[in-house]
């Protein structure tokens, strides 16, 4: 797979090939990235029109005032401690000189979709790939694939706790655990079959977690979001916490890993830890889980998984 360098910006030249602008699924840049099989890529600053950071900027004055009403205390925590520009799309640069020494995690910049098995590989060496284009200032509310926003001011703030931190290593370690266990069956038929089901398990467990999870408050005030999917979008924070639509448990690891769900509506059914340590034991339940063939069988359903996941644990 080719890659670029992550730092320093375009020349002059290469900025004039493409329109000014990095906006999700409008970016020149990006189709020429993918094009030339760049997975990973650079973040070309310049390219940002002002119309861009106008959309961060009604982002995140929109947020601020949910974040300190819904989010969890490890995230308030980390949006102070990245010094984030409500006014400008940040620079990626600048983010992981704040991120890197708190838990040596930094934000790498890629061109679109990761395979399954390279993002999680990415979490194990303390890598997130990040999207670096942001949706349209005129389309706030719902996109249905991630940009900058929902990476940079949705998970990064997290990744400044060292136990959630650790607790995605410990996701890249399962993801090597699963490549290991599939490698070893015979029958190509069972080994795709087990595969799936075991990919299936993970993005189900990440998505009611990392995405979408919510956590005791640990000064007693009630449920907090932690979730990136909660904590970057304005309607759905409010809605998880207070609707009396969502069903809200204690996280059981049958449960999610057998629970499917669907990206284009607020999330019905929610499920809350108690601390990171809780999340991280569970991750290593997880990681002992498929070891003994749990993850073997689980629930047909939601998420889909692709030819391009199962290749990159294969491959």
């Amino acid at each position: 797979m080719k890659s670029v360098p992550s730092k320093g910006a375009p020349l002059r030249d290469e900025i004039d090939k493409f329109k000014v602008g990095l906006t999700t699924t409008q970016a020149p840049f990006i189709e020429e990235q993918q094009a030339k099989g760049n997975l990973y890529t650079f973040q070309p600053y310049d390219l940002y029109s002002e119309e861009n950071h106008e959309a961060w900027r009604k982002l995140f004055a929109r947020m601020e005032p949910r974040w300190k009403r819904y989010a969890n205390e490890h995230f308030q925590a980390g949006i102070d401690a990245l010094c984030l520009d409500p006014n400008r799309v940040p620079k990626l640069e600048e983010v992981n000189e704040f991120l890197n020494p708190l838990t040596g995690f930094s934000a790498k910049p890629v061109s679109g979709y990761i395979p399954a098995f390279l993002f999680f590989d990415c979490l194990r060496n303390r890598e997130f790939p990040t999207t670096i284009t942001i949706r349209s200032s005129d389309k706030l509310d719902y996109l249905p694939e991630p940009d900058i926003f929902h990476d940079i001011a949705g998970h990064v703030p997290m990744h400044t706790d060292r136990a959630f931190a650790d607790t995605l290593v410990k996701f890249g370690d399962c993801a090597h655990t699963a490549a290991e266990v599939v490698r070893s069956i015979k029958d190509h038929d069972e080994q795709i079959r087990r595969l799936t089901s075991i990919i299936k398990a993970m993005a189900r467990f990440f998505w009611f977690t990392v995405e979408f999870g919510l956590m005791n408050d640990s000064r007693g005030q009630g449920l907090k979001a932690y979730g990136s999917g909660l904590l970057s979008s304005f309607g759905e924070l409010a809605h998880s916490l207070e609707s009396p639509t969502v069903q809200r448990f204690p996280i059981q690891l049958e449960w999610v890993i057998n629970q499917g769900f669907e990206i284009d509506h607020y999330q019905p059914l929610l499920f809350s830890v108690d601390s990171f340590d809780h999340l991280f034991s569970l991750v290593d339940e997880l990681e002992k889980w498929m070891l003994d063939g749990r993850l073997n069988n689980v629930a047909p359903g939601e998420p889909g998984v692709s030819q391009e996941d199962l290749d990159s644990f294969l491959g």
